[in-house]
């Protein structure tokens, strides 16, 4: 069983910048593909980043040039550097791993940001 545990969001002013982590348990990290994914109120959940396990990256249109994703696969974690952040960015935000080999998906429980001034 994979356990995803994220940490790192807060409330932060416009314009700051808020650093994730999501830290990852019960699996070979190095083999999972990781993802970032947000949901604001009433809106659907929506990918943010993704780092395969080849350290791929890719973002969505919204974050480009301001969001970071990254893994240390030594300490089982995945991050997300956000910054220039804005109140459109205020959401739950979700650490997502698909395995490499059976595509077995887990999510972790949630980080809430807000930004807001």
């Amino acid at each position: 069983q994979v356990r995803l545990v994220e940490s790192g969001g807060g409330l932060v002013q416009p314009g700051g910048s808020l650093r994730l982590s999501c830290a990852a348990s019960g699996t070979i990290f190095s083999r999972e593909h990781m993802a970032w994914y947000r949901q604001a109120p009433g809106k659907q959940r929506e990918l943010v980043a993704h780092i395969g396990s080849g350290g791929s990256t890719n973002y969505a249109n919204s974050v480009k040039g301001r969001f970071t994703i990254s893994r240390d696969n030594a300490k089982n974690t995945v991050y997300l550097q956000m910054n220039s952040l804005k109140p459109e960015d205020t959401a739950v935000y979700y650490c997502k791993s698909t395995n490499g080999m059976n595509l077995t998906v887990y999510w972790g429980q949630g980080t809430q940001v807000t930004v807001s001034s």
